[in-house]
């Protein structure tokens, strides 16, 4: 019974199975069905008969033939074999060989995958055919009506196109011959082939439109503006050197020919109507002309320069070379008084060698000027460069002069410093000894001595003949630091002997109760009577804060608004 039962589900699963890939694969045939039906459904006929409007001649007829033929191909044969196929794998599917049916529906997809872009093909090749019919006729009326315009400007204006003027109107009579093709092809049928004139009539149009707009000012730029600039360069350069300007490295003569001989080939490439080279030579022409004009002004503007500098900088030398001497004077006078190092005494060495050196380009320079045998540009830069140079050697004598008088300066702030370090020593022992201090440490007094002892060597430093300055403010950098150091000392080691009696008075509340603080205080007093104060401190305090954490704190309190 149990395996009837098991038989019965595996049936009933079988079915069910069956059923449902039946209903799957159908559902794919409903879907090709369809596609077939739009397939067959696109507009080719609908479209093939606006070609029937056009001259059914020649091109157009080739290729509505050509359709036709595309479109019966696909009506009468490839559509029919995919019914077939819909109907092959119908009779699978009944079968339940599923395999087979998805090898036929994969097969019937590809196919009209491949039909409907044939169909797509056909369609966008008669649109574009009639497409182009209809552009060309539209825009072959706005052509003729540029053509018109072109032809009235030339002739209107043809003294503005001279030699240029034959090339243009033959270019203008070459599209009427175009005009002519386009009419015999578009007459014939041949669309497309018109289309192709139509365009090339057009950017011919574009091109002359754009020569007849150029052309003229550039001819103007060549035969007239620019012969004039450079007739007007040659003047200019002929008066200058009349009135005694050296101009032999402009080469102005040599540039003009060059010029000139480009203009010719420009105006070659104008007869022909070729316009882009010269547009674009035009402009670097200019800039050499403007480069020309440029370095005959730079040699007026080098005269002038010379004219107002040469004096200066005969004055700025002169004026140097007496710094030379009363810096070499001042030198021989302070050496007596003070050190001078060797690389100070070279330093200077070294601006009076480049001051010499200074002097003899200036009387070569002044010889040339005299002379007047060389462009002034080239003597502008010379003295620019030379003046410059004395410019800097007049203010690194200043800042010799400045360290001369700066020495006399730091002897005399040395001197008022060392005095004010005794006084603030002097403070330093007053202070220990007026505050009761009961004792001082040893290291204590080996620093007082330290400090003094520094404070004695500048004096001594500031006794030797030659004073040596930097030596001395070596001496007095250790001496500021010395006395500082001993003044902060002894103000820290008053605060702690002060914090140490109150710490010791507040402690002997605690003492008769409680033996930690009677011993930890006993030991501070020894510490405090060997003037080991940091350390009384400590073992005060933490006798006490064991007992009463925080006194400590309370008791520093105590002392600050007492001293307030």
């Amino acid at each position: 019974m149990e395996f009837i039962i098991v038989g019965l589900v595996l049936i009933l699963i079988l079915y069910i199975t069956g059923y449902v890939m039946k209903k799957k694969y159908y559902k794919d045939i409903d879907r090709l069905e369809a596609w077939k039906i739009d397939v067959m459904n696109r507009p080719v006929l609908d479209e093939m008969s606006k070609v029937k409007k056009l001259n059914m001649t020649g091109q157009t007829e080739e290729l509505f033939e050509k359709w036709r033929r595309e479109w019966d191909e696909i009506v009468t044969k490839g559509l029919p074999d995919v019914e077939e196929y819909l109907f092959d794998a119908e009779e699978y599917i009944d079968k339940y060989r599923f395999n087979k049916a998805k090898q036929i529906l994969n097969a019937i997809e590809k196919d009209l995958t491949e039909t409907e872009e044939n169909v797509q093909a056909l369609i966008d090749e008669i649109k574009d055919l009639v497409g182009s019919e209809e552009k060309s006729r539209n825009e072959i009326d706005e052509l003729k009506d540029l053509y018109r315009v072109s032809k009235k400007k030339l002739l209107t204006h043809h003294h503005n196109y001279g030699i240029a003027e034959k090339n243009l109107e033959l270019q203008l009579d070459e599209i009427i011959v175009n005009f002519q093709q386009f009419d015999e092809l578009t007459s014939n049928g041949n669309y497309l082939n018109a289309r192709e004139i139509v365009l090339s009539i057009k950017a011919k149009l574009e091109e002359i439109s754009n020569k007849l707009e150029i052309i003229p000012e550039l001819l103007l730029e060549c035969q007239s503006k620019i012969p004039s600039q450079l007739q007007e360069l040659k003047e200019g350069h002929d008066e200058m050197v009349k009135q005694g300007y050296i101009l032999d490295h402009i080469q102005l003569d040599k540039e003009i020919e060059r010029i000139e001989t480009v203009l010719d080939t420009y105006k070659q490439f104008l007869e022909k109507t070729e316009t882009e080279e010269v547009e674009n030579g035009l402009v670097e022409l200019k800039e050499g002309i403007e480069l020309l004009y440029d370095l005959l002004e730079e040699e007026v503007n080098a005269k002038q320069f010379l004219k107002e500098n040469q004096d200066q900088t005969k004055q700025l030398l002169e004026l140097t070379q007496q710094a030379d001497e009363t810096l070499k004077s001042e030198i021989e006078e302070i050496k007596h008084s003070y050190h001078l190092s060797e690389s100070k005494l070279e330093e200077q060495s070294k601006l009076e060698k480049l001051l010499q050196q200074l002097m003899k380009r200036y009387e070569l320079l002044e010889t040339r000027i005299e002379n007047d045998e060389t462009a002034h540009s080239l003597l502008k830069i010379e003295l620019s460069n030379l003046k410059a140079e004395l410019e800097q050697v007049n203010s690194e004598f200043a800042t010799f002069f400045e360290m001369l008088q700066m020495l006399r300066k730091d002897e005399l702030a040395a001197r008022e410093k060392v005095q004010e370090l005794a006084r603030k020593m002097a403070e330093t022992i007053k202070l220990a000894s007026k505050n009761n201090i009961p004792g001082v440490p040893e290291d204590y007094l080996v620093m007082i001595q330290e400090s003094k002892e520094s404070i004695s060597e500048v004096k001594e430093r500031l006794e030797e003949k030659p004073l040596d300055i930097p030596t001395v403010q070596n001496a007095l950098e250790l001496a500021v630091i010395n006395v500082e150091k001993t003044y902060d000392i002894t103000n820290d080691m008053i605060e702690t002997v002060m914090l140490v009696e109150k710490v010791i008075q507040y402690g002997n509340r605690y003492r008769s109760r409680y033996a930690s603080v009677d011993r930890g205080l006993r030991e501070a007093e020894k510490s405090f009577r060997g003037y080991d104060y940091q350390a009384a401190l400590e073992q005060a305090a933490t006798a006490i804060e064991e007992i009463e954490p925080g006194a400590l704190k309370r008791i520093e309190a105590m002392l600050e608004e007492q001293v307030l």
